[in-house]
This record gives C-alpha cells, structure tokens and sequence, in this order.
C-alpha cells in the first residue's frame, strides 16, 4: 500500500455516473478501494446533481464536462435505433418545439456535434496530469487513451464489462484498446479465456475478477408465494417479448401464479400492448424502475426467478435472486448464466432457446415447493465467492501484485 511513505492513489475513468451496470459496478470498486487507498473517480461527463449509486464520501469525484446533453442524445438515439420515429417526434416536441426552444435546439445540435473532440481533450489532459499511481479505465475507447496518454511509471489497468457475443469487429477492438495496458480484468473466466489467447503475444496480462454483491440478505426467501421475477432493462437483447409468451402458456395450468417484471427500457410500450391484448394485466405487472430495497423486497417475496436473455455479460441479477436463496431459470444463450448456474443443483439452464423446455423445468418447480427449496438453499451457497470480501482482496491482490486469478 506504500509507496514512497505515502498512500497509493487510484483514479478510475468513467465516462459518467448515471444508471448502468457499469456505472454500478464502478461505484462498487470505488467503495471498497477507498477502505485502504486513495480513491478518484474521473468522470467525463455529469449528467445528475449526484452519482445515480452511493459513493462513499472518501472518494474523490472530478467531472470534466458539465452538461446532461448525453442523457438526451441517448435517448433520442435509443428511439431512433429501435424505430420509435413517432416517440422520437413527440420527445423533440416535449423537449424543444412545443415550448418554442428553436435556438436551445440549434445550440444542443451545435453542441452535440462538438460534444465528442471536447471529451478526447479534456480526459487526455486528466489521464497525463494525473498524480495516480495505478488507473482504472472502464469502457474501450478509455483503454486506448490510458495506453497513449498515461504516464510511464504508472500501473495502467483495464477493466471490461461486456461481453463479446461472438461480435469479431468488437472483439478486435477491444484487444487493440487494452494490448499496451498492464492488466486486463475481465467479470467472466468465460471472457478471460477468451483474451488470454486474443492478447498473448502482447504484455498486457488478463485477470479474473467477477463482479461482486452489494450485501447478502439475513433471511432466506420463503419460497412460498405464487409469484415468478425478472429484473433488468427492457430492451431487446433481454427476451422479455419470449418471457411474456412463455408466462402466457403457463398461466393457462397455474391462474395462481403472478410475473413480475422490474426494469424499464425501449421495449416497455411493446410489452404492454402484449399485456392488454391478451388480458394479462392481472397476471403481469412491469413495476418500472426501482431502487434496490424495493427490489429487494419483491426478490424475498418471489418464489423463482427467471431470465430470457439473449446475452448476458455476467449477470448480476442471477447472484441477487440466489443471495435471497431462489433457483433460476435461464437459456443458455445468457453466457453469463453459464457461469454462475448450475443446471439442476441451484437452478437450470435451458438449451437452444427452447421454450417448451423451460416452460417444463418452470412448472415442475411451481409444482414442487420442497424442491425449489432445496435449490434455493444451494443457489445461497453458491454466491460466497462473489462477496465483497473475496472480490475487495482480489482487487487488493491485483494492485499490490500478488495475483491469484
């Protein structure tokens, strides 16, 4: 932890602080870094008044560029992407047109064009400025400015949160970003795997460190109410069009039994419509975005949980839903369940997308409560190497050189 007579001090580059998994993940390294180091979070962008997660106030944020433009490009992008041209139309009118803010447009569109060169400049003078020791970049694009611009005698660190999902381009430039850094750390052994042999005739070394769980919940869900969870955003990628079709077959054998669905996202009005046309609205609720506690809450009350993803980096929400003690289901396309499930021990996996298949294992343990309670308790098991205090001693190997993974 010494160097020179003094603490080590960590920056970690970010492109912002609002709602995302990384920015979660982020928050959550910076909180147990900060019990033994110096701790800065260099954001490029401040898009809230405060992080969207709980820092702790030992960790020091710098914001580069004050302006929430982002959050509104985004979206306006995430509806274009997705074809919602008349959503897109009705949110330029709400935000711009209908309140007569030609030159307000005129100057975010102005703005939004000059918005990218800015963030190059500002975050290439942080990174060779900086007085750290050790850097921590978090998306691609940052890797590659930390290889260019970060000092020589610094330890530079990257750390990836995405999956590749077979996407060679992606691939590709995900190991031209990160060939020069000293460290690679990658959330999955799936993915660490994988850039070990992409990166091998580089010197940059590939690390496995998973993500890890907030906390544990004292109690075990009782596994006794009727009702099924899924918790993420509603986009594409996630399959929740398939979970909805998959509940409906369900609930024609089991009226009882109630879906829940947290989140919210491009898909949402698609879903609904889905809901109302086949009067499922007393089978189906989507809650919207929610805290953690609320969350929390639902999970303690649910008796499986189950995820229809397409792909899935590592899947955080799987170690929640098993740190209340639920078994879950998931297809196999979700490489991030692959990792964490252990199909007929803590849950199932489901092969090739099969819904027949999952509707079977999900009916045979609404049949079976003794049985998903007994998953249940070996799905509690098995996420205590993803506790804070086995991943915060990884990173604290990894930063003191003392490697395990």
């Amino acid at each position: 932890m010494i160097m020179g007579g003094t603490m080590k001090k960590i920056a970690i580059l970010s492109l912002h602080l609002g709602y995302g998994g990384v920015e979660k993940s982020i928050a959550a390294l910076a909180n147990i870094l900060c019990e033994k180091y110096k701790v800065e979070i260099i954001c490029i962008y401040k898009l809230y008044d405060k992080p969207a997660f709980d820092i702790d106030e030992r960790v020091k944020i710098t914001y580069l560029i004050d302006s929430n433009l982002p959050v509104r490009v985004a979206s306006y992008k995430t509806l274009f992407l997705h074809g919602h041209f008349i959503k897109l139309t009705k949110k330029l009118a709400t935000d711009y047109f209908s309140k007569l803010k030609f030159l307000s447009f005129m100057k975010d569109a102005v703005s939004g064009i000059f918005m990218y060169p800015k963030r190059f400049s500002v975050m290439k003078k942080a990174i060779s400025e900086s007085n750290a020791d050790i850097m921590i970049s978090t998306r691609t694009f940052l890797n590659e400015w930390l290889s260019v611009y970060g000092k020589s005698n610094i330890v530079k660190i990257g750390w990836e949160h995405n999956h590749h999902h077979n996407n060679e381009k992606y691939a590709i430039d995900v190991v031209r970003s990160s060939k020069n850094l000293d460290y690679f750390v990658l959330v999955s052994k799936d993915l660490k795997k994988y850039y070990t042999k992409k990166l091998r005739k580089y010197k940059c070394r590939c690390i496995y460190i998973p993500n890890m769980l907030d906390s544990i919940p004292k109690r075990l869900a009782p596994l006794e109410e009727k009702r099924i969870i899924s918790v993420g955003r509603l986009s594409q990628e996630k399959g929740y069009m398939d979970l909805l079709r998959i509940f409906k077959q369900l609930s024609k054998k089991h009226k009882n039994w109630h879906l829940d669905i947290i989140g919210d996202g491009p898909e949402r009005d698609k879903l609904e419509e889905y809901i109302k046309t086949r009067n499922l609205e007393e089978k189906i609720t989507l809650h919207g975005f929610r805290s953690k506690d609320y969350i929390d809450k639902m999970l303690h009350q649910s008796s499986l949980y189950v995820m229809t993803s397409y792909t899935e980096s590592f899947g955080i929400v799987l170690l929640e839903a098993m740190s209340h003690g639920i078994p879950c289901i998931a297809f196999s396309s979700a490489e991030g369940a692959r990792e964490i499930i252990s199909s007929g021990k803590n849950g199932y996996l489901i092969k090739n997308r099969n819904a027949t298949a999952m509707i079977k294992k999900i009916e045979d343990l609404m049949k079976k409560e003794e049985e998903r309670k007994k998953m249940g308790k070996e799905a509690r098991k098995s996420v205590k190497q993803y506790t804070k205090e086995v991943v915060q001693e990884d990173w604290y190997n990894l930063l003191e050189k003392k490697v395990k993974r």
